[in-house]
């Protein structure tokens, strides 16, 4: 459930694009008043805006809050401003090719999402930007067992129904308990193909068979035998089968935990959360830290920044 609020009486984006315009105009920017339209209009309505805008003043409006904003905040609305899948494509593309490579990122981006919208996302990329999505990990990530994960992934189509084969969710578990827990080394092989070609509810169905057979929790064993990036990306997918909303709570969690903010984790997640189930998400952190997603916001940001991402996140349930 998304928390993205809009106003009850649509606006017309000529008359939004003549307010974003009359907000630029002049000395500095009135950043309360684009704050105040962009962080209440939906990806559609804010695709109407940018239309509207170019046509009316002959000008990029994405080239124009680069310049009129700085810093975080230009960070945030720049992202927020795409689709759903041109975002995803955006944050690959500067996780892959910027001067710090994100991993972190690109797990993210690739694991958490279905293999539907991936294959819109591999599409989306190439017309974006004119390469492979898949030449991107190869270039730029090892060819090891995280490349493989990835590469796999993104590749293999996985069924997205929920219904579940048990007796092959069994069989499953037993053949990753073989290729871990059972032997001296891992096959992580096993673990590559079981995890890139089966779909969610199948891997809810393997952990519980795994639960119910060995008596312990698939997620320990993959702490147990794997380990770095790949260890993160099996997880990824795990936790994303199980309980997307609960891994993403954690991980804007972390993103805020200790001294210092990872700004980068907080925008990328609440910007790419909000209009798909940020509803969820700030009840799993609520459930899960005994604190409001939008009061660790809060604490952890200033100014028109904090002002943005708390607009996204919406009124604080």
């Amino acid at each position: 459930m998304a928390t993205l609020t809009v106003p009850p009486t649509p606006v017309s984006p000529r008359d939004d694009a003549i307010q974003l315009y009359k907000a630029f105009k002049g000395l500095g920017c009135d950043t309360e008043a684009v704050i105040g339209i962009l962080a209440h209009r939906d990806a559609t309505q804010r695709a109407y805006i940018r239309q509207e805008y170019e046509t009316m003043y002959h000008e990029d409006l994405l080239k124009r809050l680069a310049s009129e904003l700085s810093g975080k905040l230009e960070t945030a609305v720049l992202l927020w401003m795409h689709d759903l899948v041109e975002r995803d494509a955006t944050i690959l593309k500067e996780a892959l090719y910027t001067g710090f490579i994100n991993l972190g990122a690109v797990t993210e981006v690739i694991c958490s999402r279905t293999s539907s919208q991936l294959q819109v996302l591999k599409q989306v990329y190439h017309s974006t930007f004119g390469t492979y999505l898949e030449h991107g990990i190869e270039q730029q990530v090892k060819y090891d067992l995280f490349g493989q994960i990835l590469l796999a992934f993104l590749s293999k189509p996985r069924d997205e129904s929920m219904e579940v084969d048990m007796e092959m969710a069994a069989n499953d578990a037993k053949a990753l308990y073989k290729a871990g827990e059972k032997k001296l080394g891992t096959d992580e092989k096993v673990f590559v193909q079981i995890f890139s070609e089966r779909n969610r509810a199948h891997l809810v169905a393997i952990n519980t068979c795994y639960h119910d057979m060995y008596g312990g929790s698939l997620k320990k064993a993959i702490k147990k035998e794997t380990s770095g990036l790949f260890e993160h990306a099996l997880l990824t997918i795990l936790q994303c089968a199980e309980n997307p909303e609960k891994y993403f709570a954690k991980v804007l969690y972390k993103s805020m935990k200790g001294l210092g903010t990872n700004d980068t984790t907080l925008i990328r997640v609440i910007v790419t959360r909000t209009e798909i189930d940020m509803q969820h998400i700030k009840a799993e952190y609520h459930k899960k830290y005994k604190k409001s997603l939008k009061d660790a916001v809060h604490s952890d940001t200033s100014g028109h920044y904090r002002s943005f991402l708390l607009s996204l996140l919406g009124p604080n349930l």
